[in-house]
């Protein structure tokens, strides 16, 4: 298993230029909870991503998982819809956006 350091780290390639985002300027806060947990930011400038430690002032989503349910996301062991759908992963803000982050994670 992952752990969220590692999984940080695998989620900066794949979010550095993602195709699909070109346009998107938005800015995702991700709330992980449990051992080891903490507050991410996720910013796409122009379709350029990054991700840091923080919290965001006034995020466009807000994201809020446990640790491990977000390792597991992002290393593919679980769908981003199945988790939502199943109280894992809960959503606040711009769902269109969130969306589309669907497909980075």
């Amino acid at each position: 298993m992952f752990t969220l350091e590692e999984t940080v780290e695998k989620l900066k390639e794949n979010i550095s230029a993602p195709p699909g985002m070109e346009a998107t300027t938005a800015t995702y806060q991700f709330i992980l909870e449990g051992d080891g947990g903490g507050n991410y930011i996720l910013k796409f400038q122009d379709g350029r991503g990054s991700i840091e430690q923080g919290t965001a002032e006034n995020p466009d989503v807000t994201i809020t998982m446990q640790v491990s349910d977000f390792i597991d996301l992002v290393s593919g062991k679980l769908n981003a819809i199945t988790a939502f759908m199943t109280g894992k992963l809960t959503i606040s803000g711009d769902f269109n956006l969130a969306l589309k982050l669907q497909s980075l994670l």
